[in-house]
């Protein structure tokens, strides 16, 4: 988080949610023909770890939306949009944009796959966070395929403060706090008609659809479901659960411990209600992540824990905390990471032993040690001097001018 000052529970989800995805991405390079049966539901529960994009979403909801809550209870004026995109920029740019450019060079000097202008085209989309409109940019490089969701990202960072300026602009001094939640659930369920729209009129063809064709075949396979209007609807759930939490009085009590408790193990329990189905989850009008109650439970948790008792204190443990520290660098480059691994030293990850299992277990612990290496450089290198750069601007802009 980059505030001095912690909401209880939300490292944790972090946490949860960068080690969620790193799982899934560890496990993908196990041979399933091989695991011993002991293992299966392991693995397979394992492989959900993709959910853990969806609590990304519904925690940078739930964190960037709270000025804006208190903003509107207070009967203050909208926060300064130029200092948010500012911030969001900082935050994300600089990171996302050396992954990806590294992620585009090995594309085509280690991977071997042609530099022309289909390659080139996905890398600007991707650049400018736009790869997130079509199929053929869906994956903006071949060497970095988590990148896809930053772009999805960018766009509910723009639709969010679009949300509160429709409230912002219909506020009547005399309206309850419940009216501005019960219209921020209007502005979900028109995100979720906007991803119905996206889904039933804008299919793609079946032609090239498939992993089998590689990442823009995995694209067309996913489109229209993934689309970023869709993804807006579990971003909003999360600022939703921010304009929640914001009311509830800040008195501890253990009850929220217990609230906080039952809404993790509901998120836990929504991951096998996907075995047997597609890997992606795919819940309520086909969005993925088991929506809704997946989310609804990551943004309970986020209500509940920052007034738990002992249950925040547990879980935001000093690993919790350095995890959500460096979680977006282990994002944006553990596929990186992975791929090379492969590529360069194909016997990794138990391919061709006769120990499959151990072989996986060695090269995941490698693979992790140097993903942690990697994140933790770049939280330390690029992504923490240039937060501290938007600070120092943004004091700089606000400070009042001297005689």
């Amino acid at each position: 988080m980059e505030n001095d000052k912690r909401l209880g529970g939300a490292d944790f989800m972090r946490a949860v949610a960068c080690l969620m995805v790193l799982v899934h991405h560890l496990v993908l390079r196990m041979n399933f023909n091989k695991i011993p049966p002991t293992l299966d539901l392991t693995f397979i529960l394992a492989r959900f770890g993709n959910h853990g994009v969806s609590v990304f979403f519904v925690l940078s909801g739930f964190l960037l939306s709270r000025p804006f809550w208190l903003a509107l209870d207070r009967d203050q004026p909208l926060p300064s949009l130029k200092i948010y995109a500012m911030r969001r920029a900082a935050r994300i740019l600089p990171g996302f944009w050396v992954a990806l450019t590294v992620g585009f060079v090995i594309s085509f000097t280690v991977y071997g796959f042609p530099l022309d202008a289909e390659l080139i085209g996905r890398y600007i989309a991707g650049f400018f966070l736009m790869s997130q409109w079509h199929w053929r940019t869906f994956f903006p490089v071949q060497g970095d395929g988590p990148l896809w969701s930053i772009p999805f990202e960018a766009t509910c960072y723009v639709l969010l403060p679009i949300g509160f300026l429709l409230l912002f602009h219909a506020r009547p001094r005399s309206r309850p706090v419940l009216a501005s939640r019960l219209l921020w659930i209007g502005i979900i369920a028109a995100a979720l008609i906007g991803h119905w729209l996206v889904v039933t009129y804008l299919p793609t063809d079946s032609v090239g659809r498939g992993w089998q064709y590689g990442f823009q075949g995995g694209a067309k396979e996913w489109m229209p479901r993934y689309n970023p209007v869709g993804f807006f609807a579990i971003f909003a759930i999360g600022a939703l659960a921010a304009g929640i939490q914001t009311v509830i009085p800040a008195r501890r009590s253990a009850i929220y411990d217990i609230i906080g408790a039952l809404a993790i193990v509901m998120g836990a329990w929504q991951l096998p209600q996907s075995i047997g189905g597609p890997g992606e989850g795919y819940a309520w009008l086909g969005i993925p992540y088991q929506f809704p109650l997946f989310p609804l439970a990551v943004a309970i948790a986020l209500c509940a824990l920052p007034q738990s008792v002992l249950l925040a204190k547990l879980l935001d443990n000093r690993f919790s905390r350095y995890v959500a520290t460096v979680s977006f660098g282990v994002y944006i480059w553990q596929d990186i990471v992975l791929t090379l691994m492969q590529q360069l030293f194909p016997w990794t990850f138990g391919t061709g032993s006769d120990d499959v299992l151990g072989g996986w277990i060695t090269s995941s612990l490698i693979a992790i040690a140097i993903i942690f290496a990697i994140g933790t450089l770049s939280y330390v290198l690029l992504e923490r001097p240039m937060i501290h750069w938007a600070r120092n601007r943004e004091n700089t802009s606000t400070r009042p001018a001297t005689a």
